[in-house]
């Protein structure tokens, strides 16, 4: 498929053309605001799908408002008619062309309205399918920080150790995670399409709606946003995102913004002539990975935790783990070698040691624990396997 993105050099179209070429099927067309007239007539001639992401949200002048997003929308619309194509045509408006609220008198929301309009003429003239969506705040990597998003100040600020202002923390806001985004683009190429109606600004879904909307927003407030984005920064663990929360995005999205200097990370390695530990990473409620080295033929462990279980794995070398059920007395041996990725667990309230089998070579092993250690309460207990 032949797929015209209009926008496609501003922080939607640069992640949607980057989705849509990495998956290989379709040849897309990159519009941008210095693409020639010449040019874009002959991708309105050929597409197959048209992708309107252009427009401006914070003009110098208050007239581009209609100049850009109506007048510009427009012009597209009458490319694709004089050439005879009457291709599926997604117009990405906003939740502002409500005019409804706290968006009564948005010159943004007026000047997207009017483009709506045109698209929808644009469908009544030609037959054409139009999909007219009114999206929320969008969110994600690559969205320019200081400008028209909150979170992209917000995540900027916070990797570059800078503060975060906020007039209003309660000040509710509908967020939609630009993935998400992504996604429902390539669904709505395959055929399948989220349809609503509006009441003003709440959105009820309708399988003949006049308009199309992306599910999965996240509605919260400023404050909490900040608030997230700010743990991120203060701690030093891996913070807990479930999979589609909230938190994972702006996760994602905080990582983004990190510069350079900030992408590497040094660890204290505890050493003896056993070898080594190094604590890798700590998780937020999920426990911490570590890094354990054995020098040639060195035992280590004879101990026991009482909430605390664990995961060993090989990555190198060859070894022995041994683990004692403390009621039945029962002895287990796990061999463990680099040269066959293995999880041994050590269950809470089992005695267990690792010993390096080889005469000559490093036992290296990848260690998780249930808990992130903490000094003050250990854990761990002495107690021998034999």
């Amino acid at each position: 498929m032949k797929i015209l993105i209009t926008g496609a050099g501003g922080f939607i179209g640069r992640n949607l053309c980057a989705v849509l070429k990495a998956g290989g099927e379709h040849e897309i067309f990159e519009c941008e605001k210095d693409t020639p007239k010449d040019v874009l007539r002959e991708f309105c001639r050929k597409a197959d799908f048209v992708l309107c992401f252009s427009g401006a949200n914070r003009p110098e002048n208050p007239e581009d408002f209609m100049k850009i997003n109506r007048d510009f929308t427009g012009e597209i619309l009458s490319m694709l008619r004089s050439s005879g194509n009457s291709c599926p045509f997604l117009f990405a408006s906003s939740i502002q062309a409500s005019l409804s609220g706290k968006y009564a008198r948005s010159e943004y929301g007026k000047s997207k309205l009017a483009a709506e309009n045109l698209v929808f003429e644009h469908g009544e003239k030609t037959g054409a399918q139009v999909l007219v969506y009114r999206l929320p705040n969008v969110f994600g990597k690559w969205c320019r920080p200081n400008y028209n998003s909150a979170v992209a100040t917000f995540c900027h600020n916070a990797a570059n150790g800078k503060s975060m202002e906020i007039s209003n923390p309660d000040a509710e806001i509908e967020l939609l995670y630009i993935d998400r985004l992504a996604e429902e683009i390539l669904s709505v190429l395959g055929g399948k399409i989220n349809r609503c109606d509006y009441s003003k600004t709440a959105l009820v879904p309708s399988e003949r709606g006049k308009f199309c909307f992306v599910p999965g927003t996240y509605k919260t407030t400023l404050g909490e946003i900040a608030k997230i984005i700010k743990g991120f920064s203060d701690g030093g663990e891996i913070p807990s995102i479930p999979e589609k929360s909230l938190e994972k995005a702006l996760f994602s999205t905080y990582l983004s913004y990190l510069p350079a200097d900030k992408t590497a990370f040094f660890k204290k390695t505890h050493s003896d002539e056993r070898g080594s530990f190094t604590e890798l990473f700590r998780t937020e409620g999920s426990g911490q990975f570590s890094l354990n080295i054995l020098e040639p033929g060195v035992l280590k462990g004879g101990h026991w935790h009482m909430t605390k279980a664990e995961i060993f794995t090989a990555v190198s070398g060859t070894g022995l783990i041994r683990i004692r059920n403390s009621v039945t007395g029962e002895i287990f041996e796990h061999r463990i070698s680099g040269d066959k990725i293995e999880e041994i667990l050590i269950p809470p309230g089992c005695a267990h040691e690792i010993i390096n089998l080889s005469k000559t070579e490093k036992l290296i092993t990848v260690i998780w624990a249930s808990e992130n250690f903490c000094p003050e309460k250990p854990d761990t207990y002495p107690g021998k396997v034999e």
